[in-house]
């Protein structure tokens, strides 16, 4: 079983992502497991009372597609097929900004060590790293920074808000 990053914690992954081939017809094996949102919209009716299905995105989904099912899907996972493909941040943070998310939302595919900071930003609580990456020296990465400036999911209010300041004095001499 592989381990993936939750919560900042290293922990077993009980799921498995389901990618079938373009055109293929999806056998959906028993089990927990993460299938593309294509299944999922095809199927729905039969997988939503399946507490052990969630759902992911690819970076040309829309977000907006999950809206009905969004407070029933116990994982929702966004694939990053190349590292130099950012949308898959603008989905995360509409799922948890717009969207109301609250579950587990889950960074799977190309995913690097030196972008997961900025993933943790934008509602990312979950990890699948690429495998030739080291997950432990990975896990330290989320503590980069102990201030941003920027706002965002996990802290809305930017710095220059955040930090009170005295009027300015003028001095004459």
């Amino acid at each position: 079983m592989s381990e993936i990053i939750l919560r900042n914690a290293i922990v077993a992954d009980p799921w498995q992502v389901l990618r079938p081939e373009a055109g293929a017809v999806a056998e959906i094996p028993a089990g927990r497991v993460i299938v593309p949102l294509a299944v999922w919209t095809e199927h729905a009716d039969a997988l939503l009372p399946r507490a052990d299905v969630a759902v992911w995105l690819g970076p040309a989904d829309d977000p907006a597609s999950l809206e009905a099912w969004i407070a029933r899907l116990p994982l929702v996972a966004v694939d990053f097929p190349k590292f130099t493909d950012g949308r898959g941040f603008s989905i995360a943070y509409l799922l948890r900004s717009r969207y109301g998310y609250k579950g587990e939302l889950r960074a799977i595919g190309d995913v690097l060590p030196d972008q997961i900071f900025y993933m943790k930003r934008v509602g990312f609580d979950a990890f699948a790293l690429r495998a030739d990456k080291d997950i432990r020296k990975t896990l330290a990465l989320l503590d980069t920074f102990s201030e941003t400036y920027q706002g965002s999911w996990d802290q809305p209010v930017p710095a220059f808000r955040r930090v009170a300041r005295g009027q300015a004095t003028e001095v004459r001499s």
